[in-house]
């Protein structure tokens, strides 16, 4: 007879837990308190970004990630862009990281320095004033998260016969059982993977670890005229000191430097510019960083016109209007871990706090999770 397993939460991760255990002949049922899943795994920019995630572990958790992703879009049909992306350099010590970077990397990334007229080729949303050159990197594809997410779901429904208990709020666990109300479920294995929502389940646990809550804020512009692209994914020279893979770089402190003193509110508030286009037309910009475990469930427009100014300084468009505005919020370990999976009885396994990298990271790390090669 099958093995049985629950995942509670229907985000990216518990969908990645969902397929690991699914492709390995559990029968799965997934909980989700929601009637479909509407935190971070949607609020965010499509983004499956390799070039970010630093040599080893979390680069080849990636690149799995991306290529599971191409591999459920080819069977049911989820839009999917591989258009790779562009940092772009305007300042000469941008553009040295960026040389440090593809010299480390490049023997196992695909990456190269591009020249401007390389730049304008590939996209004709770079601004061409004052630009030195860009990195390139085929790694990166976009999904379309809002719709992506659910798909994968229904996916994992028909193909694996998953079951989803969708409006469903799991209140409490003692393995074998879950419990909604007076409703219990059991399983030979329960995965948590809630999210924002640590305090529900287990909240001693969560009262223990460095763990925190980042607060993202977003827009979106109206589709581009005449079905015009921006090619690759696109990124200002911020986007350096965001992401753990260019601290290879040896120039990167100074940049950093020079930045928190030209640009100290956008350090303060950890503004990194970048802007993805979705099969409509329209294109995600963001993002800001905020951290705490309460919120403001309000935008700063602020921090909006922050993300726009700089946005301005490395990109051309057809049309600047905005659709819409939001917020996300998602998990964050304060102690540099890149996640959190932790057995707090057992039979329970708790997958959490992907580092904001959910969309690039979760396939991967379900994998090795129910693989048995993740150690915790």
């Amino acid at each position: 007879m099958a093995k049985s397993a629950i995942v509670i939460g229907a985000g990216i991760l518990g969908l990645a837990t969902a397929r690991a255990l699914a492709v390995r002949g559990y029968a799965v049922t997934v909980f989700e308190r929601n009637e479909r899943a509407i935190g971070a795994s949607i609020r965010n920019f499509g983004m499956v970004w390799p070039v970010g995630q630093p040599e080893g572990t979390l680069y080849n958790r990636a690149i799995f990630s991306r290529n599971t992703w191409q591999q459920i879009a080819a069977e049911s049909k989820i839009w999917t862009d591989p258009v790779g992306s562009l940092h772009l350099a305007y300042h000469a010590d941008e553009l040295g990281v960026m040389e440090e970077f593809v010299q480390a990397s490049k023997s196992y990334r695909q990456v190269a320095m591009l020249t401007p007229e390389q730049v304008q080729a590939k996209s004709p949303a770079a601004k061409a004033t004052g630009l030195l050159g860009a990195l390139w990197s085929a790694d990166e594809m976009i999904v379309e998260s809002r719709q992506a997410v659910g798909q994968v779901a229904a996916f994992l429904q028909e193909k694996y016969g998953v079951v989803f208990h969708w409006n469903t709020a799991i209140s409490r666990i003692a393995h074998p059982v879950v419990y909604s109300g007076k409703r219990t479920w059991s399983a030979d294995e329960i995965y948590v993977c809630s999210g924002a929502d640590f305090e529900t389940l287990y909240p001693e646990t969560f009262l223990e670890i460095p763990i925190t809550k980042c607060k993202l804020q977003m827009l979106r512009l109206q589709a581009q005229p005449d079905n015009w692209r921006i090619g690759p994914s696109l990124c200002g020279g911020l986007s350096l000191t965001h992401y753990s893979a260019f601290q290879v770089s040896p120039s990167l402190a100074a940049l950093k430097e020079r930045y928190a003193e030209q640009y100290p509110e956008y350090v303060k508030w950890g503004i990194h510019v970048m802007v993805s286009q979705n099969h409509l037309g329209e294109l995600t910009i963001g993002d800001t960083h905020e951290y705490g475990l309460v919120q403001d469930p309000f935008d700063r427009e602020s921090l909006n016109d922050l993300v726009m100014d700089y946005l301005a300084t490395f990109t051309q468009f057809k049309n600047n209007s905005r659709l819409q505005s939001w917020n996300g919020t998602y998990a964050k370990m304060k102690n540099g871990a890149t996640e959190f999976i932790h057995s707090p009885e057992t039979g329970v396994t708790i997958l959490n706090a992907p580092s904001g990298a959910g969309m690039t990271l979760s396939f991967g790390l379900a994998e090795e999770v129910i693989s048995g090669q993740y150690t915790f």
